[in-house]
């Protein structure tokens, strides 16, 4: 029809509104022009990744969100590359985050909070059998679907499965496992498990066990945990 704005196509899907935004990509609404169906559009520049020195942490996640297919993990569907951008086109989940929720109600009621703590370990002993460790799991990477489950995102930081330790400090500091913050490596999944109990603790309390404004500080309650 005359006048009528065309839609912007990546391979078969019609590319919509900007949804979400980090600090080297956009999320964009998409829709399967094939089939109807809505999907989350990852938008990455090439070039931004290359001068961040970021294109093998990129090349590993897509890796491991092929390997990781749970029901409550966010499903990766497929990769596109254009000359200048590469799009990784995932199921898209409209209920927020898992944060947003209990910064706007508080603590959550027991039964709740059981059935997010449930989905959420389901998902990553599920990782774990597939020799995945997530390494930064939070509340704010915690999404939720439409009918109120939970999906587990963002595996920019996690890892495949390696002989003994691992050795990166990575996470976010509140819910970063104190053996992450000592020079002897740790077990990925002992790891994560700690962070899931961090995030129970969120769940029944309504705020963190760990909270300083300066990091040192917050550093040096998560290692005096151990000894209590």
């Amino acid at each position: 029809m005359a006048g009528a704005a065309r839609k912007k196509l990546v391979g078969r899907y019609e590319v919509g509104r900007t949804i979400g935004q980090g600090s080297f990509a956009k999320v964009k609404f998409a829709v399967d022009a094939d089939t109807g169906a809505p999907v989350a559009m990852k938008v990455l520049d090439k070039a931004t990744i290359l001068n961040n020195r970021m294109l093998q942490q990129i090349k590993k996640e897509i890796s491991i969100m092929k390997i990781v297919r749970h029901p409550n993990i966010i499903r990766l569907n497929e990769v596109l590359a254009g000359q200048t951008k590469i799009y990784i086109i995932m199921e898209l989940i409209t209920g927020g985050e898992l944060f947003d929720k209990i910064a706007r109600q508080g603590k959550l009621r027991e039964n709740e909070a059981r059935k997010y703590f449930q989905q959420l370990i389901d998902a990553i002993n599920y990782c774990h059998s597939k020799g995945v460790y997530h390494r930064d799991l939070k509340p704010e990477n915690l999404l939720l679907d439409s009918r109120g489950n939970l999906k587990v995102s963002d595996f920019g930081l996690s890892s495949l499965s390696k002989n003994g330790f691992l050795h990166t400090t990575c996470g976010t500091p509140n819910y970063v496992a104190p053996e992450v913050l000592s020079d002897g490596g740790y077990d990925g999944s002992a790891a994560d498990i700690w962070s899931c109990g961090v995030i129970l603790y969120v769940l029944m309390a309504g705020y963190l066990p760990f909270e300083e404004n300066d990091l040192p500080t917050l550093y040096d309650k998560v290692l005096a945990s151990l000894t209590v």
